[in-house]
């Protein structure tokens, strides 16, 4: 019998209108001075404004780091520690999608440590490196539905000099807290509600093919792909449909608690296609799905075949595929990764960064620089 350890995330409230019980939450972690953590495009919304006043009306203080890009960096993070230190906050509020969430979350944790954030990537046991200091709280409010960042105990980070990017873990990494509130992602643009629902589905699909044992995340995995299919459309094209945003938000907990379980070839090259040419993750993830099962079909048919039974569909490898390609155009995902920037005369050197990638390591497949190329090319 195999072996494997499994664990689960944190404190999670679900609900419409339970942002305003963030006060009771900083209550409940001793955070008398909450910093909250956005980018500065969302800063600029009225959803921002709103998220401010009501916390203001509700007997809040607070201050605001809104120096974020798309994929963070290692700039972002130095800012954000001074900044930090200097308003003296004791807590951390992230506000927005995966690039507030994992910046906040990195910036409680190397709030207290002495050594520099790469020492901590996701390689071996890198992360018991870390200083033993308690990490100062955090909350997580996502207002995107996509990455799963609320529920992770890593965060992504982008490394300018080389234009790589980095995935920093540690246990500690993970929010204390998490309001899943389905209000706040209403008034998303709409190729951000499909770029962000199509980094969920990317997360349970790698998460579903891959070959390591939890049965947990794989079942987890599983559903969360028929409820994306079910209700991304519908948030495109109904934005204000609460139902179906409260669904893709769930799903996209579910992404990040299933892949636990592992990822693979999309994400070991829609990161350093994302850190090269500052693309949207989930829209380049939605482009390589295709390509990579077909690299992994020798591996993961029969799992599609069950996964296909499971969601009414005609129980064919193509057949899935074909569902892929409708749902990435009735959401207007691009077909190419000409489109996000990619350019065939940088193909090795995303290789050669790809075959690096943690997130390659459990790829059904091995990877090669043959098989990648292989993907590059059907996915322009």
């Amino acid at each position: 019998m195999n072996q494997a350890n499994w664990s689960f995330p944190t404190d999670i409230r679900f609900g419409c209108g339970r942002i305003l019980e963030v006060k009771q939450c900083c209550e409940e972690l001793n955070i008398h001075k909450p910093l909250i953590v956005t980018d500065k495009t969302l800063e600029s919304t009225k959803l921002f404004s709103k998220f401010r006043d009501k916390i203001s009306g509700i007997g809040m203080t607070f201050d605001v780091f809104s120096d974020v890009d798309t994929n963070p960096s290692e700039k972002n993070l130095t800012d954000g520690l001074a900044y930090l230190k200097k308003v003296n906050s004791d807590g951390i509020i992230t506000f927005g999608g995966g690039s507030a969430i994992d910046l906040g979350k990195l910036m409680s944790f190397m709030s207290v440590q002495t050594r520099p954030v790469w020492d901590f990537e996701d390689r071996n046991d890198w992360w018991k490196r870390a200083s033993e200091l308690n990490t100062l709280p955090v909350i997580a409010l996502p207002t995107t539905a996509g990455t799963g960042s609320e529920v992770g105990r890593a965060s992504v980070l982008t490394d300018t000099k080389n234009f790589t990017k980095k995935i920093i873990f540690h246990p500690s990494i993970l929010p204390n807290i998490v309001i899943l509130d389905p209000e706040l992602t209403v008034s998303m643009p709409a190729n951000i509600t499909a770029g962000t629902g199509m980094d969920a589905f990317a997360h349970n699909l790698e998460a579903y093919c891959s070959q390591a044992l939890h049965p947990m995340s794989h079942g987890i995995a599983l559903e969360a792909m028929k409820m994306t299919f079910m209700n991304l459309p519908n948030c495109y094209k109904y934005p204000e449909d609460l139902k179906s945003r409260s669904q893709m938000l769930i799903c996209a907990t579910m992404g990040a608690v299933a892949f636990q379980k592992g990822l693979g070839a999309i994400h070991a090259l829609s990161h350093p296609i994302g850190a090269k040419y500052n693309s949207h993750h989930g829209t380049t993830n939605a482009i390589l799905i295709n390509p990579v099962l077909y690299l992994n079909k020798l591996k993961v048919e029969e799992r599609i075949l069950e996964a296909c039974r499971y969601f009414n569909f005609e129980a064919s490898f193509e057949t899935f595929i074909k569902k892929i390609d409708e749902l990435n155009s009735l959401i207007n995902i691009p077909r190419s990764l000409t489109s996000v920037g990619f350019q065939t005369a940088d193909t090795n050197e995303i290789i050669e960064k790809a075959l690096n990638d943690p997130s390659g390591q459990t790829n059904p497949v091995p990877l090669t620089e043959k098989n990648l190329a292989q993907v590059l090319r059907d996915a322009i």
